[in-house]
């Protein structure tokens, strides 16, 4: 009975500062800053437009940023300007083992193991995935033993000049059966249609929409 009066009498005061005051606020913000800190992820970015002023990458720009509003360590790999040799399919790697390249995708291997989400953000180039993104994807065969089924987080933002969603449908099918086979989970896609010259997406929502998803984890 004591240990029960002592918890009514502590919820009283605190019921009393709030309504004296801020201090129920204080207390949330401090619980949500508490909440944050646990919650904390590792990011990796993926671009794989060979634009650096590109609709692609500042959807990723974007993303980054609420991302990192929210305490989120977010590390960023342009996969156009790496270096990263395209898979050769020699299985030296046993799809758990060093790779026979000593390439940019070194750089990148430790963080995709051990990032807890993954996004994926590239501009439609012939109706499918851009090649610099491809390139780096494949190679996520010699580290497959410690990624499939890691029970990772996943984003997808992509662009492309027209407007017809069925032209978006092959590289979201690739994206979902990518994560089929990985075993990771896709919390959101940002589809940007219509725009083509660089820069053009900065007079849609889709920045915002970008910026919210980051902000959202």
């Amino acid at each position: 009975m004591e240990r029960r009066e002592f918890l009514k009498k502590s919820a009283l005061a605190a019921l009393g500062t709030a309504v004296a005051g801020t201090g129920i606020v204080q207390a949330f913000n401090h619980i949500n800053d508490n909440e944050s800190n646990t919650d904390k992820m590792k990011i990796v970015v993926l671009t794989g437009s060979p634009r650096k002023n590109g609709n692609s990458a500042y959807l990723a720009e974007q993303f980054i940023k609420g991302a990192e509003e929210k305490g989120h360590e977010v590390f960023r790999f342009d996969c156009a300007f790496k270096q990263v040799e395209p898979c050769r399919a020699c299985n030296r790697c046993g799809m758990d083992g060093p790779c026979i390249f000593n390439d940019d995708f070194q750089e990148l291997r430790p963080h995709l193991i051990e990032a807890d989400m993954v996004v994926f953000a590239m501009p439609m180039y012939y109706f499918s995935i851009s090649a610099q993104m491809k390139r780096v994807i494949d190679r996520f065969y010699a580290i497959n033993g410690q990624i499939k089924g890691a029970s990772k987080k996943a984003a997808f933002l992509m662009t492309y000049a027209d407007t017809a969603k069925k032209e978006a449908e092959p590289m979201l099918v690739h994206y979902h059966t990518l994560m089929d086979y990985l075993g990771w989970t896709s919390v959101s896609e940002v589809v940007a249609s219509g725009v083509w010259t660089a820069g053009s997406v900065r007079n849609t929502d889709y920045p915002q929409q970008a910026y919210q998803l980051g902000r959202s984890l």
